[in-house]
């Protein structure tokens, strides 16, 4: 099948990818020539294990271009899989996929024949019928779910094990309303083996918000229970191990910490909490999940300053910049709000991530970025933010080491402290 993918970033150089190596044809869209001309070279526009081989194994089903009315044309059903981005006040910013409707409405225009269109962002519920619907049929003049066919198919891709999670997911979720786009991507999906779920297309959008933002109230709720356990000196890891085998619960997602960051679980709870407040439900609890979040980061600092009463002109070690390991995404990372406390405090910061200090160092220009983990142990004391397994091989022997994440390596510390143990 020919299909083109409007959006090169992580959701859509992922299933582009992966979709090419299915046996399928792929045209990439972007605006941005950097990440066109790394996927034609058959390099990741992103960093994700195993990426980069999976585009260079495929290229010769592979294209990327910026022209979408070119790519539109040439394949039979489109992916829109750009960025929605929050704003102010937590709400979604639609531009990108009114951008990529009005231009796939455009092309619509002047062909015959059934093509399909298939959301793949993460859109609120009513998003796809009440804003991508009524732009594809303005710009084109046909009819959706007649004259061409609309779809939700929303991403579960975690970043840093993507891959996995495409050929061997926990579900596929398909939001439609007609038969030829049900079809197309029941055949596109034909050959992964798991539970396919077929639903209307607001119900497909809904499951997406729901399941993340369940596990990030987990994760809040898993770093509330250990915060309580750290004043009561019991190690909430044995707590969560014995509540997550109840076969009710289960103990994913349970581990506590410094909370979650990322592209996709503050921006879509933000994002449910404003459609929840537009629709006259107070949603106490999704608020709740991120105001613990938002104080999670502090707890370390508060450990830190127990250690380190006077932290200006201090050397601080920071291990870990990306939001989670095996990722260069620094979105929303929790070390963030820690580096901008201990500048405010007149500290100076020693930073370390084996792949995140290019995109972190443009949030924060002025900190020191060390080539190695080592040279961050230089400091006067030293954070954890982010479990990366290198983290684990390295002489905490004689240090302060203020864990956030759990490196059991970094016990070994003449001085430790965990956020949440």
């Amino acid at each position: 099948m020919k299909i083109s993918i409007i959006g090169c970033g992580y959701v859509g150089a992922v299933t582009g990818a992966c979709f090419a190596a299915l046996g399928h044809e792929i045209v990439f869209v972007d605006l941005d020539p950097s990440k066109i001309a790394a996927i034609n070279a058959g390099q990741a526009p992103i960093y994700e294990p195993g990426l980069g081989g999976l585009l260079q194994e495929n290229s010769s089903r592979i294209v990327a271009t910026d022209d979408l009315a070119d790519a539109v044309r040439r394949t039979e059903v489109t992916f829109i899989c750009v960025g929605t981005p929050s704003r102010q006040d937590g709400s979604i910013d639609l531009t990108y996929v009114r951008s990529a409707a009005a231009g796939v409405g455009r092309v619509l225009r002047e062909r015959s024949g059934g093509h399909t269109v298939v959301v793949k962002s993460t859109v609120l519920p009513g998003t796809t019928k009440d804003v991508v619907l009524p732009i594809l049929e303005a710009e084109s003049g046909k009819r959706a779910f007649v004259d061409f066919g609309l779809a939700s198919n929303p991403e579960f891709l975690r970043e840093g094990s993507a891959l996995s999670d495409f050929f061997a997911p926990d579900r596929i979720v398909i939001g439609t309303c007609d038969d030829r786009s049900r079809r197309l991507l029941e055949e596109l999906y034909s050959s992964i083996d798991c539970p396919k779920m077929i639903t209307a297309i607001p119900v497909a959008e809904m499951i997406k918000y729901v399941s993340n933002a369940f596990l990030a109230t987990k994760i809040s709720f898993a770093n509330e229970i250990g915060n309580i356990c750290k004043q009561m000196e019991i190690d909430t890891a044995e707590v969560f191990r014995g509540v997550g085998m109840d076969h009710r619960i289960n103990p994913a997602f349970f581990q506590s910490g410094i909370g979650f960051g990322g592209s996709c679980f503050p921006k879509d709870v933000r994002a449910l909490i404003a459609r929840a407040e537009e629709v006259g439900v107070e949603p106490k609890i999704l608020k709740d999940v991120i105001e613990v979040n938002e104080e999670q980061p502090l707890q370390l600092l508060k450990l830190l300053k127990t250690h380190v009463p006077d932290l200006d002109r201090k050397t601080i070690g920071v291990l870990g910049l990306a939001f989670k390991p095996n990722t260069d995404d620094v979105r929303e990372s929790r070390a963030i709000p820690i580096v901008e406390t201990l500048l405010r405090n007149g500290a100076t910061v020693l930073a370390y991530d084996p792949m995140a200090m290019g995109n972190f160092s443009k949030l924060y220009p002025q900190i020191n970025y060390v080539p190695t983990a080592a040279a961050a142990l230089a400091a006067d004391a030293v954070l954890i933010t982010t479990e990366w397994k290198e983290f684990e091989s390295l002489s905490y022997s004689g240090k302060i080491v203020i864990d956030g994440r759990r490196i059991e390596r970094a016990r070994d510390g003449s001085t430790y402290d965990g956020v949440c143990w």
